[in-house]
């Protein structure tokens, strides 16, 4: 019976301290339950108010130059301002919190000193360890000033009591959508390189970014750590470009005026050095709306039917076979031909009758060329397409630029390739070419049968070490003979002269060069009346320094015979080649001096002492300043003084954009730009107090 009684009694036992533990375990899930439901939010906030985290610190991007120094794309810092209103011990808080109250409502002027007050302490007094005082980001001007505030100031013994100052990189065009497409731009979220030489060369601009530690509180608000790893980013290299600003500014006026003029759809315009290969200008257009932006690199990427600019390239494999003689004679009737059931028409009705070979390449016949073409090459289409190669028409320049098009040339082991191929390919068709391209063949006829690959990226740079430098490509093997060159040149020269492009022809400086209007496919076909249009050529002719493409697509107008290349294309090409010729000093021979004397002008009119100093040598002027820094001319064309205080707004009317921006940004100021040329005009008077300006905007009008 006691043993019975016993196992009853442990039995009991058991059961109880099963009932007991279930009831507890029960109620530790109802108070988990309690806590992720009403109070998860507040411990969550408190974790994370703990949390240490690596964060990437950015590096600052490189800049992009012009040859000539002028930046065309550069990073300017912008920084977020916060406070750890908790690090302070109590006694500086105290004393020093009016006085940062009071600076931060001077520089933003968006509150009153007591609210900025009211907001940190109380911050203070619920332990928050970050306050964003003010979501307006400071100029880097600004920074050095906050720099010297209570909480932000810090010296190699004592730190910072709790200013944060936070860097952020914008990226700034100077020149704002000059050669825009062509520099590129950023990929808002990421900072990488989209397009353009941006994207072309992200590696090398892009830098190498830090990664340090961070606090991260609530909100997600993140908190450098100031005794984290010493982690400072890499900055990215800067691209010393070949681009002109000079020549990018005539290009891309000359180029919007004929779009303009015709209601066309798109163009481009490239200027580039014969004998290096150095673009000077790249500019790229399309309509948009009522209006036209540079949206797609039509330069690089644009690949159609060159038209009849590829006529040079049937006319020298002919020549270098000696198929032909300029001077034979070539039946094109009326104008209008048929083979294989192709049909071949001229631009002229009426037909151009027994003309020369020169003469058909002057006049552009369509005719003609096919009739020569015929004669040799329709036994041997291998042939001619060896010498497309050996012209380098059948494979990318190579250019250092992502982006630019694989160009198409058929061949007889292609398919598609008939029986009419041949004939469609000697005057510019079944082909898909870029301007770049074509551009780098007619250069090399300039440059006496030397190709040379085009070049954008002249050097990059980090800091002032050179760490790539691109020279000038020439490849060894010229692309024809040397008579074939010489012959090719003067057929160049003859279309401007008596051919389609005589309209340009100016007693100053000779241009030579070739015509090209091809038909626009439509719905697979091809429509007439709309037409792809260029001029290729290079100047001075005699003396070849720059060669050049212009392109207008698809301009519209109610007479077709004034939508060819010679009366569209051709004078965009004069257009710019004038202001070169009128620029470029060095284009023209030297005159020889009537007098040994030194010449005397009032022809500059501001700059820095020091430029106008190498200005006046080179050119053998007799006013050179005779002071230092910044000056001015008078009206009796000497220089004085032109006083830049660091206190006040500068005088930079007269200045070049460059000086301007130099003085302004350097003062705080943000500063944008309207017009091309010298400073007529600035928003902000001369001789205000910059600390009455900091941070405002500035506008330049040029002229």
């Amino acid at each position: 019976m006691n043993i019975k009684q016993d196992i009853i009694q442990r039995a009991n036992h058991v059961f109880y301290v099963v009932i007991a533990l279930a009831f507890g375990v029960m109620v530790r899930l109802v108070y988990v339950q309690y806590l992720q439901t009403f109070k998860g939010k507040f411990w969550r906030e408190r974790v994370q108010e703990t949390l240490i985290r690596r964060d990437t610190i950015p590096a600052m991007r490189g800049n992009i130059y012009a040859n000539d120094g002028s930046l065309l794309a550069t990073s300017l810092p912008t920084y977020v301002v916060g406070l750890d209103p908790t690090m302070a011990k109590p006694e500086y808080f105290t004393k020093k919190i009016d006085s940062l109250a009071l600076l931060l409502s001077r520089i933003y002027r968006d509150r009153s000193a007591n609210d900025y007050k009211d907001d940190i302490i109380n911050a203070r007094i619920h332990k928050r360890r970050y306050v964003l005082l003010n979501r307006r980001r400071v100029t880097f001007k600004e920074r050095q000033e906050m720099l010297k505030w209570p909480f932000f100031r810090s010296s190699p013994k004592v730190a910072a009591r709790g200013g944060v100052l936070r860097p952020y990189y914008e990226r700034y065009h100077p020149y704002g959508q000059m050669a825009e497409r062509t520099i590129g731009n950023l990929n808002a979220k990421t900072n990488r390189g989209l397009i353009g030489l941006e994207a072309s060369f992200q590696p090398a601009l892009a830098g190498k970014n830090a990664v340090g530690l961070v606090e991260v509180l609530s909100g997600g608000i993140r908190k450098p750590v100031e005794d984290g790893p010493d982690m400072t980013p890499e900055p990215g290299m800067d691209l010393y470009t070949t681009l002109d600003v000079n020549y990018q500014d005539m290009a891309e006026s000359a180029l919007r005026s004929a779009l303009e003029k015709y209601n066309a759809s798109k163009g481009c315009v490239i200027v580039m050095e014969v004998a290096t290969g150095e673009i000077r200008a790249m500019a790229n257009l399309t309509k948009q709306g009522n209006t036209y932006v540079e949206n797609f690199n039509h330069a690089l990427a644009d690949r159609t039917d060159p038209g009849s600019t590829f006529k040079l390239a049937t006319m020298m494999a002919l020549m270098e076979e000696k198929a032909i003689s300029l001077d034979q004679l070539v039946a094109t009737g009326g104008g209008s031909a048929t083979y294989n059931g192709l049909g071949i028409h001229d631009a002229s009705r009426v037909g151009h009758g027994t003309i020369t070979a020169r003469q058909v390449f002057e006049k552009s016949s369509n005719v003609g060329t096919h009739l020569l073409m015929r004669s040799y090459f329709y036994k041997r289409p291998d042939l001619y397409c060896q010498y497309l190669r050996q012209f380098h028409l059948t494979k990318p320049t190579g250019i250092h630029m992502k982006g630019e098009a694989v160009p198409v040339v058929r061949n007889p082991d292609m398919k598609g390739w008939s029986k009419v191929s041949l004939t469609s390919m000697s005057y510019g068709y079944e082909m898909q070419i870029t301007p770049l391209q074509m551009l780098a063949f007619y250069n090399a006829v300039a440059n006496n049968g030397r190709w040379v690959r085009p070049v954008i990226v002249k050097q990059i740079k980090l800091a002032n070490e050179i760490i790539e430098d691109n020279k000038p490509y020439v490849v060894p093997e010229p692309i024809a003979s040397p008579a074939t060159i010489r012959k090719a040149q003067q057929l160049l020269r003859g279309v401007v002269v008596q051919g389609t492009a005589k309209h340009i022809n100016n007693p100053y400086y000779a241009i030579a060069g070739k015509t090209g209007t091809a038909q626009k496919i439509v719905n697979g076909r091809y429509q007439v009346g709309k037409y792809y249009t260029s001029f290729i050529g290079y100047f001075p002719a005699d003396n070849p320094k720059y060669s050049m493409i212009t392109v207008v697509d698809s301009p519209q107008g109610d007479n077709i015979d004034l939508l060819y290349a010679g009366a569209v294309a051709a004078p965009v090409f004069k257009t710019v080649a004038d202001r070169i010729v009128a620029y470029d000093y060095r284009i023209h021979s030297p005159i020889r001096a009537r007098t040994s004397q030194p010449r005397s002008t009032t022809g500059m009119m501001a700059g820095y002492a020091d430029d106008l100093h190498t200005i006046s040598s080179a050119l053998n002027i007799t006013n050179e300043p005779a002071t230092e820094g910044w000056v001015e001319s008078t009206s009796g064309g000497r220089w004085k003084s032109r006083p830049t205080r660091p206190d006040q707004v500068p005088d930079v009317r007269g200045l070049t954009l460059r000086d301007a921006l130099f003085l302004l940004e350097n003062r705080g100021f943000r500063v944008s730009v309207e017009g091309r040329g010298k400073v007529k005009e600035q928003s902000v008077s001369p001789g205000m107090e910059t600390a009455k300006t900091a941070g405002k905007a500035i506008t330049l009008r040029l002229g």
